[in-house]
């Protein structure tokens, strides 16, 4: 149900006084979150959630909330579209003079509403296109033909549009997406040409843009040149309900009852681990540096050298490439086929093949039915080589909500990703201080892009007949932020051999338990199974292999050969902060700051 208040953040409905207002933000947000499962396709209600979230240092819930909203304008305008009837039904509710208060802002208030034509539309407010969907992500570019007596209503989605980018354009040039924050502002301004707001952030942009280039104050700016990833908050955010007590005694009993099957002469315990930091330290020289808990596997019994420890099966992969011969289950190389035999293969789609009845059965329950034959081998495929991991990264989301539709499971309930670390923060360290003696902003740490972070999946869901308003609960941005910062941190991948680019990865959920370090005890090669073993000889001195019962298992996520400040860099972008492992820490105090070239994340 629509608000009764329409009250936003731009009135004093939340104030209680003082200048800590996060806890009466957190309440209006939840009522928002109630309002919107009983009102799924209340446009208004998107963007009053949207407002609350840029409030508490959220521009990229922002910018997800407003481009759900944006969305609804279209379905709206067009009687012709999937939602039409319900987001008309829903914004009727709102036919009041004057509109709702969290549209009429800035210049917008005097009721002028500029470049509305005859029907009361804009123009298209659906997606920029990404790969396969032609740019409709739920909007085929058209306003259709407006019903009689509709200027009205299609006035107030025209207004509700505008508010959009505006929130849209502000909200991703504060992440740094500056491409995707320029094309929403210059689509609001195609809309309302002299908006002041869309103006400003324009000028910002442009500021921003040219900063970022080193270009001269007066150059020209082409929107392709501008960069578009960002960062953002990297946290278990407040109203998770999903991430369980990972040290309690419930999780761990369930933890190695499972284990059991893969990794015998191994359990799950609490493990104390040195905490990533932002950079260099003095702490590096320390004999005792500050720790954090985390899971970790720990041998229950002496482990050879050589022995496997570990043998993991996983479906929660992905394949990058549009015609590679890999099982679409588990990800290995397809054996060829002898004389005469066929492919395992879904009867529905034959071009879904699996390596054998195992990984065939695996998936027909788990996920196969969700994505069959709805085209979603046409996303993210064959990317271009600078966005290859985000391509691998968004394909692992699309596998992990098959399997959470096919189970009728939350996405962060699938025993895959349940209890895996994404290396997250205490919300509060996030916050931005407002006040006036405030210092920096905090550095947040998880990668986002507008197109991978929230166009694209929306578009996956789409593809697999979800309705993207009615599952808010289980496919709400921040859903998709916690399960990227899980996958950046633990999934590993496998490099085409014909020319070293990664184009299989995998999420193993014990593999990954067992926590990283550049002096690993063990070695590890994923070709269908996850398989740990270990190490004959050690990296540093060249010590002995093998490991003792009561001894954790030291895994190695990157390359363990590269020098020490790479093996940092890596660290900063994949787990969120700097190795602070002995093997880092010792080669740090011995190695001049030039001996390699810094090399981003």
């Amino acid at each position: 149900m629509p608000s009764s208040s329409h009250s936003t953040m731009e009135d004093t409905s939340v104030s209680d006084g003082s200048d800590n207002r996060t806890p009466l933000l957190l309440e209006r947000r939840q009522q928002l979150t109630d309002a919107l499962a009983q009102s799924p396709y209340d446009l208004v209600l998107y963007i009053e959630r949207a407002l609350v979230y840029s409030e508490l240092a959220y521009p990229d819930l922002a910018a997800g909330d407003a481009y759900r909203a944006l969305l609804l304008t279209d379905e709206v305008r067009d009687e012709d579209f999937e939602y039409h009837q319900q987001a008309t039904e829903a914004l009727e509710r709102y036919l009041s003079s004057p509109p709702p208060a969290i549209l009429r802002h800035g210049n917008l208030s005097n009721g002028s509403w500029a470049a509305v034509d005859a029907n009361g539309s804009n123009g298209s407010n659906g997606c920029n296109g990404c790969n396969g969907c032609n740019g409709s992500n739920g909007s085929n570019g058209s306003n259709g033909s407006a019903p009689s007596g509709s200027q009205p209503l299609h006035e107030l989605a025209a207004l509700a549009s505008t508010r959009c980018y505006k929130i849209l354009s502000l909200s991703l040039l504060l992440i740094g997406c500056l491409r995707s924050a320029c094309n929403f502002c210059t689509r609001g301004l195609a809309a309302a040409p002299g908006d002041k707001d869309l103006l400003e952030t324009k000028g910002y942009i442009e500021k921003i843009a040219r900063q970022r280039l080193g270009k001269p104050a007066d150059a020209e700016i082409n929107v392709n040149d501008l960069p578009d990833r960002g960062k953002v908050r990297r946290e278990v955010y407040p109203w998770n309900t999903h991430d369980p007590d990972r040290f309690s005694d419930e999780s761990l009993s369930r933890l190695n009852q499972q284990l059991q099957v893969i990794a015998p002469k191994c359990e799950v315990r609490v493990a104390a681990l040195p905490v990533l930091l932002d950079a260099e330290s003095e702490t590096d020289g320390y004999d005792i540096i500050p720790t954090c808990n985390q899971l970790g596997l720990f041998a229950k019994e002496d482990i050879a050298p050589g022995e496997m420890v570990l043998k993991e099966y996983s479906l929660l992969t992905a394949n990058n490439r549009l015609k590679e011969s890999t099982c679409d289950a588990c990800g290995s190389e397809l054996p060829p086929l002898k004389a005469g035999s066929q492919a395992v293969s879904c009867e529905e789609c034959h071009d879904t093949v699996f390596c054998d009845e195992y990984c065939y059965q695996q998936a027909m329950e788990f996920y196969h039915p969700a994505v069959c034959d709805k085209d979603i081998d046409s996303v993210a495929r064959d990317p271009d080589p600078r966005e290859i991991d985000e391509s691998l990264y968004v394909l692992l989301l699309a596998r992990l909500l098959a399997i959470s539709v096919q189970t009728d499971t939350h996405p962060l309930d699938v025993d895959h990703i349940k209890y895996i670390w994404g290396d997250f923060i205490p919300s509060r360290a996030n916050d931005i201080d407002l006040s006036p003696n405030a210092g920096p902003p905090p550095e947040w740490t998880l990668p986002f892009s507008f197109r991978y972070s929230i166009e694209m999946p929306l578009h996956i869901l789409e593809k697999m007949d979800i309705d993207i308003y009615a599952s808010l609960a289980n496919h709400d941005v921040w859903v998709f932020n916690t399960a990227y910062a899980k996958f950046r941190g633990t999934a590993s991948s496998r490099q085409n051999p014909r020319d070293g680019r990664p184009d299989v990865a995998a999420v193993h959920p014990f593999w990954c338990l067992a926590n990283h370090d550049c002096n690993p005890n063990v070695t590890w090669e994923w070709g269908g199974r996850m398989e740990m073993w270990a190490r004959e000889r050690r990296v540093v001195g060249d010590a002995p292999g093998g490991i003792r019962a009561g001894e954790e298992i030291l895994n190695h996520y990157c390359d363990i050969n590269l020098p020490v400040q790479k093996r940092r860099e890596w660290a900063a972008g994949a787990l969120g902060g700097w190795c602070m492992c002995r093997r880092c820490r010792d080669e740090s105090g011995m190695s001049g700051k030039t001996d390699v070239e810094m090399e981003g994340a």
